[in-house]
C-alpha cells in the first residue's frame, strides 16, 4: 500500500515544476527556489523543511551558494553531492552568462557593457581586475583576468593590462573590475588607475573606451558618466 506522505509529497513536487513550467522563478520565493533545486538531491522526502533549515544558517541564497563545499558540508550536515550541487550554482550562472555573450552583440554601449560585464563576476567575492580586448568594431577579442585581490582592493599593474592588450591585437579597451562590498561608486585609487592605463595604452594608440566597476547586479559606467560632463573621464 503506498505512503500517504509520498503521494503528498509527489503531488506538491508535480505542482512546484508546474508552477515553474507555467511561471518561471520570479513568483518563487527564495526558500521555493532551494526546494525546487533540492528535489534533485532528495528523491522522495519533503525538502522544504531542509531549504528552510539552509536559508536560517546562510540567510541569503547568495550566501548559501557562495560557500564553499567543506563550509556547507560542514554548518549542514549535508553529504558532498548536496555541497557540490549548491557550490555548482553560481559557477554555471557564470559560465551560462558567458555563452550568451560569445559572438554576440558588439560592446560598444555602457549598458550593454554593463550587461556583460555584472556576468563576469557572478561568483567573486574578492576584487577582481579584467582586461576586455574588443577589435575595431567593439567585438570581444579576448576577456583577460590581470589580477585577483582581497575583498576590498586589487592590485593592477598598468604594465601587465597593455602587454594582454597588444597580445591580442585590441583595438579598443574596456576595464572593469568589481566591489564585492556592493557600492558601485568609484574610490580615488579607481579613478587615478583609470586614467593611468588610459594614458598608458594611448602611446600604443588603443583607447581606453569604457572602465566598468561592478557589484551584484549593478554597475557603474565611466564612459556613461563622461556623456553628462564635459571634461569626459
Amino acid at each position: 500500500m503506498a505512503n500517504m506522505n509520498d503521494n503528498v509529497h509527489a503531488n506538491h513536487r508535480q505542482r512546484m515544476r508546474k508552477r515553474y513550467r507555467q511561471s518561471g522563478l520570479d513568483a518563487f520565493h527564495d526558500h521555493e527556489v532551494l526546494e525546487l533545486l533540492l528535489y534533485y538531491c532528495y528523491p522522495r522526502q519533503d525538502t522544504n523543511p531542509i531549504a528552510h533549515k539552509m536559508l536560517n544558517e546562510f540567510k541569503t541564497l547568495q550566501n548559501l551558494f557562495e560557500a564553499s563545499t567543506e563550509t556547507l558540508m560542514a554548518r549542514l550536515g549535508c553529504t558532498e553531492n548536496i555541497a557540490v550541487l549548491l557550490s555548482l550554482m553560481p559557477a554555471v550562472a557564470k559560465r551560462y552568462m558567458q555563452s550568451k555573450w560569445r559572438n554576440k552583440q558588439a560592446l560598444s554601449d555602457p549598458i550593454i557593457t554593463g550587461e556583460f560585464v555584472t556576468g563576469l563576476f557572478i561568483d567573486e567575492q574578492v576584487e577582481t581586475f579584467y582586461v576586455l580586448c574588443l577589435d575595431n568594431q567593439y567585438r570581444l577579442n579576448a576577456t583577460e583576468q590581470i589580477a585577483r585581490g582581497t575583498v576590498d582592493e586589487v592590485p593592477v599593474f598598468v604594465r601587465e593590462v597593455v602587454k594582454k592588450a597588444l597580445e591580442f591585437q585590441a583595438a579598443n579597451v574596456i576595464l572593469a573590475h568589481n566591489h564585492p562590498g556592493g557600492s558601485i561608486t568609484p574610490s580615488n585609487s579607481d579613478n587615478s588607475l583609470t586614467s593611468r592605463v588610459r594614458d598608458a595604452l594611448k602611446l600604443v594608440d588603443i583607447p581606453v573606451i569604457d572602465h566598468i566597476i561592478a557589484a551584484g547586479d549593478k554597475f557603474f559606467s565611466y564612459a556613461q558618466r563622461s556623456r553628462k560632463h564635459v571634461e569626459g573621464y
